[in-house]
């Protein structure tokens, strides 16, 4: 017995993913920003770090990051389960390949945690180079998407 979906319900699980994005790039961006206090804290001297290290911008930068990475991976499955729910296929595109290639790079990113933790430059290097590479693909994703959605409403 397969669980069909009303057409209300599957047309507006096309939004879902879209607005998940948003919310996601929005997070992306603040963890960027927590990632430069990080950097900052690690390269300020005498008063300036200690009142950086009041901020723990490197336990926030480690938890929002970790939250980034959980939604990222959900709603790359998420957004094509749902694609392949209302149209039986997946669109092998530039949005597709793009969002796949930044939930691959967000897990090297993630993996290098535990180097950076024992203080490996190397590592902090990467991540930080693979973490602006997926802001750059995100932005763009973003833009796709949009147009994306206007396609789903202009065929509504």
């Amino acid at each position: 017995m397969a669980l069909e979906l009303s057409p209300a319900v599957k047309y507006w699980l096309n939004f879902f993913h879209p607005l998940m994005m948003w919310v996601l790039l929005a997070l992306s961006l603040y963890a960027a920003y927590l990632g430069l206090q990080v950097q900052r804290t690690r390269n300020a001297q005498g008063e300036e770090k200690k009142e950086l290290i009041k901020g723990k911008f490197n336990i926030k930068h480690y938890q929002i990051g970790s939250i980034i990475l959980g939604l990222m991976v959900a709603g790359a499955v998420g957004g094509m389960a749902v694609t392949y729910i209302n149209n039986g296929k997946l669109f092998v595109g530039p949005h597709l390949l793009a969002g796949l290639g930044m939930t691959s790079l967000i897990a090297f990113s993630a993996s290098l945690s535990p180097f950076m933790q024992k203080g490996a430059n190397w590592a902090r290097i990467t991540h930080i180079l693979l973490n602006f590479a997926i802001l750059g693909l995100f932005t763009w994703q973003a833009i796709t998407g949009v147009q994306i959605v206007q396609r789903i409403l202009s065929n509504a």
